[in-house]
């Protein structure tokens, strides 16, 4: 029997790598014999970066930079273990995470230390960029790391991908700054004055392209920097991470996979990473059991979207602080009662 883990995080409990070693332990406890391979998944958003870099055998490396706000603070990023590949999150430099609540505005804040990020990167030869542009403060377009670079870094990189979840247009009533500026600070004035700023953007720039694309809106318009300056690809974070792991040619006389994470509700199911997963299985016909620490969703919903089978790692009630303290334990023990009844031998 051969079994695949594609879990995610677990948050506050368990990192996607330990959800697979706990899911390991419970399957070896039904037998040694049965074939794991351990592909932990994140969807482009927090865990990805140090998922690329597990992947990858990499290292993270400290760097200054300016943060929204320009002032000066260390950021990291990572490179893979040839030195080829940068794996970049702009929250580190240019997160909303970075500022409190009353320096939040995106009429001030810019995504030059993300642009910082990328020139120390070049700056230790690397040919390839992954970059995941969620959480930021910023509503710049992108034009703050296009000044950090001075554009001079085009000829050198042969491949950049950005991980871009959101289907938002640059501007409009969807766009960049009606959708996502009010969670960065940002009042019905400064919304309408950001809005129009990006649709000058975007008349300035856009000269020979028929149409704007999808995702251009994403992390207040870095979705149409990252295209516009660097000539990057926009691609959904579990489809850039499935590649980048060979999800597909793991698949191949995969009896199961199990995936997971610590709530299944609704948005679970309108998500990408589990959805990402479930189409993959469901092309090949291969079963899929998800493990969870809250399971909220109804049977016809996880049937829907192609789930086989659904638990929580809870077997008694408890408190938050509780679950997540044996969030290892339930995550080991509900694999292990899943696996052994699949394969027709008796719990113990």
């Amino acid at each position: 029997m051969k079994i695949l883990l594609a879990p995610d995080k677990f948050r506050g409990s368990l990192t996607a790598p330990e959800v697979c070693q706990a899911m390991t332990d419970g399957i070896s406890m039904v037998s040694p014999d049965i074939e794991v391979v351990s592909l932990p998944m994140a969807d482009g958003g927090e865990g990805t970066l140090d998922l690329l870099l597990w992947y990858s055998a990499g290292k993270k490396n400290i760097t200054k930079v300016h943060d929204p706000l320009g002032r000066i603070i260390e950021a990291e990023y990572g490179l893979s273990a040839d030195g080829k590949t940068a794996f970049i999150e702009m929250a580190t430099a240019s997160g909303l995470r970075l500022l409190k609540n009353d320096e939040r505005n995106p009429l001030k804040t810019s995504t030059f230390g993300t642009g910082e990020l990328i020139k120390s990167a070049i700056e230790n030869g690397v040919e390839n960029l992954i970059m995941g542009i969620g959480g930021s403060a910023t509503n710049d377009a992108g034009i703050g790391m296009a000044a950090a670079l001075g554009w001079q870094f085009l000829d050198e990189l042969k491949t950049i991908y950005v991980a871009c979840d959101v289907t938002n247009p640059l501007y409009g009533i969807n766009g960049a700054a009606h959708v996502y500026a009010p969670q960065k600070g940002a009042d019905a004035d400064a919304v309408q004055l950001l809005d129009d700023g990006l649709r000058n953007i975007y008349n300035v720039a856009v000269r020979d392209l028929q149409s704007e694309q999808k995702g251009w809106g994403a992390a207040g318009g870095l979705g149409f920097g990252s295209v516009m300056f660097l000539g990057a690809e926009l691609k959904e974070g579990v489809k850039l991470l499935m590649d980048f792991c060979d999800f597909d040619k793991h698949l191949e006389d995969v009896d199961l996979v199990i995936t997971g994470e610590g709530k299944i509700d609704n948005q679970t199911l309108h998500g990408k990473l589990i959805g990402g997963i479930t189409q993959k299985t469901s092309e090949k016909n291969i079963p899929i059991a998800a493990i969870c620490g809250t399971l909220a969703v109804a049977p016809a919903e996880l049937e829907k979207i192609g789930i086989t089978y659904a638990t929580s790692i809870l077997n008694r009630p408890m408190d938050l602080d509780e679950a997540l303290k044996m969030g290892y334990e339930g995550v080991r023990d509900t694999t292990y009662y899943l696996v052994k009844l699949l394969t027709h031998g008796r719990a113990r």
